[in-house]
């Protein structure tokens, strides 16, 4: 069974920060989120392997004014 669930750690404030998985956006997706700890915005990257075990990373958003 799939997971419903995934984990990444904030950047800013090192929080385990746990999001919903939804493989329906593919095996690739990108996202900006807010730390729900620290409010600062990350870019959430979540891959999903051909085995259905996904991995999730935060890098910190840019500015590219």
């Amino acid at each position: 069974m799939m997971e419903t669930e995934i984990t990444y750690v904030c950047n800013a404030c090192g929080e385990d920060i746990v999001i919903p998985l939804d493989p329906s956006q593919g095996s690739v997706q990108e996202f900006v989120e807010d730390c729900p700890v620290c409010c600062r915005p990350h870019v959430i990257h979540v891959e999903i392997d051909d085995d259905g075990q996904p991995r999730a990373w935060a890098e910190p958003e840019q500015d590219y004014d």
